[in-house]
């Protein structure tokens, strides 16, 4: 192994969250009048949590969102968190194939608790615990600043320099770029289209892979 540890983002590197939330953000803001596509929703909200995804959502419609989206989502999220989501293709035998003895975390934008009722649905909670963080809870600025990988890194016990840090979204992959770490840009999602690759690459992340075979070769 190349490298001490390894940092993991949630939402699209290791489940498949990042195309069903944003099909239904996109249905919700076209069902109020500000036509949205999936794509669209992707390009420029995925990624973000809290104010910093609220405020990219009223920018892109150009006004204050309806009392009733933090309740709509909401409700999407419980149901999704009831139901599971499946992982990202070779997310699971990837996790398990790695050496007991590195040091892994999760560095999210999610809430601990949507982190770990699907890392319960997919089979991988142990694999990580305690090292479950979220830039909701652990930090007081959340990605695209890179104090959660730094914060992810110091309670590992391991140098940031030393560690990789595999990434799916523009915003993520800006946070852990600007860390000092090793970046890998994951494009093994079903949200991650044409085009994904290259933004990944304009950010400056150390290489892109299209699927965890490619990040186990990248690793060793």
């Amino acid at each position: 192994m190349l490298f001490k540890a390894i940092l993991f983002d949630f939402d699209g590197v290791l489940i498949e969250s990042e195309a069903a939330g944003n099909r239904h953000i996109a249905d919700y803001l076209s069902g109020i009048g500000h036509p949205t596509s999936a794509e669209e929703s992707m390009a420029h909200f995925m990624g973000l949590a809290g104010a910093d995804f609220i405020g990219a959502v009223e920018r892109w419609i150009g006004r204050t969102l309806p009392d009733d989206f933090a309740a709509a989502r909401k409700l999407e999220n419980d149901r999704t968190m009831r139901e599971g989501v499946g992982e990202v293709a070779g997310a699971v035998a990837f996790v398990r194939s790695l050496p007991p003895t590195v040091p892994k975390a999760i560095v999210s934008s999610s809430s601990t608790a949507w982190i770990r009722a699907h890392l319960d649905h997919i089979g991988l909670r142990a694999a990580f615990e305690p090292h479950i963080y979220s830039g909701k809870e652990h930090v007081a600025r959340g990605k695209p600043a890179p104090d959660l990988y730094l914060y992810g890194a110091a309670q590992l016990g391991i140098d940031i320099a030393d560690c990789a840090i595999i990434e799916d979204s523009p915003v993520g992959a800006t946070g852990a770029v600007a860390s000092g770490a090793y970046v890998i840009g994951l494009c093994a999602g079903s949200h991650c289209g044409v085009g994904h690759a290259e933004r990944l690459k304009a950010i400056g992340v150390d290489a892109v892979a299209a699927d965890f075979a490619t990040v186990s070769d990248l690793l060793v």
